[in-house]
């Protein structure tokens, strides 16, 4: 059944029941979030009326003072009043700046502040945002969402892409959440701001191919079961093969072994930082002796050690994207592009 073939009180009543289960809001929380989301699904109106209190304790079975409570705070907020005792009424369908919006990230690395900082800057300090990190972790990235559930007006996380996270992340309403960073299939209802890894990886790697093979091997350092995309593994494979060069995955960079004429790729920021501080330990070129290449764009690897040459999408888009969303809540599927920055190191 559509919005405009219910009424607005049984459409408030269906939309309270719908948060009864989330055993993370109180019957209190439960009902002012029932009537926001009422609101921004359009089932109420400016100037409609909410239930009263005897059909809430009639429908509902909550105590006359929870609901009372309730309406009250909703006043306090400036969404609804009471007009000369005749119950009350919608007074504002402009609710999206009086809620907080969940962001829940990876981890707060360098690229991710980038996203976070361009967020805050183009939302405006009207929508108060509280940040979470799940690093990877499907037990802590539940527990936090169990946690959070139902207390946000709009939830923008970066998924783990599992069928476990996927199921959690689709009992939330398609209008409520962004997808960023990661893409993970949840609809066509359902807005993303994402990077895709596989081909954007490849063709970097294809542009790189003429440097990369004035060396005598490359090494990528990449750790399975962590936030480091696969795709990219999967394409530094299919480039080796394809391009005939010589190139060697290991787990982890162990400090001291580095060697002349080799390429270093890596992904994560501290074991970029080892291998440099064994270049300058050693007093060799970057670009000359060996190459270092990375993933991830910031501002500290545009002049750190003269320049390390990286691919990344644009954070800082991102999250101005992320941020038109939050102030419009207009439908978005869009894959960030991801670029080339040649420097010093290669």
């Amino acid at each position: 059944m559509g919005i405009n073939q219910v009424d607005p009180v049984t459409f408030v009543i269906q939309k309270i029941r719908a948060l009864e289960n989330l055993q993370s809001l109180s019957k209190h929380e439960q009902l002012v979030q029932g009537v926001l989301d009422a609101i921004d699904e359009g089932g109420l109106r400016t100037n409609a009326a909410l239930p009263s209190v005897n059909t809430m304790i009639s429908e509902l079975g909550y105590a006359r003072e929870t609901i009372v409570k309730a309406y009250k705070e909703l006043m306090e907020r400036g969404v609804i009043a009471s007009k000369n005792r005749k119950g009350y009424f919608v007074i504002s369908g402009n609710i999206r700046q009086q809620q907080k919006v969940a962001l829940l990230m990876y981890a707060f690395d360098t690229f991710q502040e980038t996203l976070y900082d361009s967020l805050k800057t183009h939302i405006g300090k009207d929508i108060h945002i509280d940040l979470y990190f799940h690093h990877n972790n499907p037990d802590v990235f539940e527990a936090i969402f169990n946690r959070i559930a139902g207390h946000y007006g709009l939830y923008i996380v970066a998924p783990i892409p599992t069928d476990r996270i996927k199921a959690l992340l689709t009992t939330i309403p398609p209008f409520k959440l962004l997808v960023i960073d990661r893409h993970v299939a949840l609809g066509e209802d359902y807005s993303y701001i994402t990077q895709e890894f596989r081909l954007s990886s490849y063709n970097v790697f294809q542009q790189l191919a003429p440097k990369l093979a004035a060396y005598d091997e490359i090494i990528f350092f990449f750790r399975k079961h962590t936030a480091e995309p696969p795709e990219i593994l999967q394409s530094f494979r299919k480039f080796l093969k394809d391009a005939g060069l010589k190139g060697t995955v290991k787990k982890h960079y162990e400090p001291g072994s580095i060697e002349k004429n080799k390429v270093y790729f890596t992904i994560h920021n501290p074991e970029l930082y080892a291998i440099l501080k064994d270049v300058m330990g050693k007093k060799w070129k970057l670009g000359k002796d060996l190459a270092v290449l990375a993933h991830n764009d910031d501002v500290v690897k545009e002049i750190i050690a003269g320049g390390i040459t990286t691919f990344s999408a644009d954070f800082a888009e991102m999250g101005r994207l992320a941020a038109n969303y939050v102030l419009t809540r207009e439908k978005i599927q869009q894959v960030v592009p991801t670029a080339l920055y040649l420097r010093k190191s290669l």
